[in-house]
């Protein structure tokens, strides 16, 4: 669970909307450290075959299916997860990467061919 401004959020329930878009294989959404709020949402993409995520299009189509505080601030393209043996995700291990590389930037990729932009306007 995520506590930002007191308010629960669900990660599941953010995932779900996402794998609703077409660009979408997986996700996975974490709570990062925010000195304001306590904790902001980033989602990690995994973009299905072919497809190249867009941040911006990605957080429209959030706010479409979600309240504003549910929708992520902050996006990471990745070309595969963290897993346990079993197959989880290590959402832990993606928040730690996240954290090493700095909320300096609100939209980034892991793969160098994917456009990343500036932070989407709340």
């Amino acid at each position: 669970m995520i506590i930002r401004g007191g308010e629960n959020i669900y990660p599941r329930e953010i995932e779900q909307v996402l794998f609703g878009h077409p660009t979408v294989a997986d996700v996975a959404v974490v709570g990062v450290p925010d000195a304001t709020w306590g904790e902001q949402v980033a989602a990690f993409v995994r973009p299905a075959p072919g497809q190249r995520p867009d941040p911006d299009e990605l957080f429209a189509y959030c706010r479409k299916h979600l309240a504003p505080h549910k929708t992520p601030r902050y996006w990471t393209v990745v070309e595969e997860f963290p897993q346990t043996p079993s197959g989880k995700i290590q959402k832990f291990v993606l928040r730690e990467r996240f954290l090493a590389q700095g909320p300096a930037v609100a939209i980034r990729a892991e793969s160098p061919d994917t456009a990343t932009a500036a932070p989407p306007a709340s």
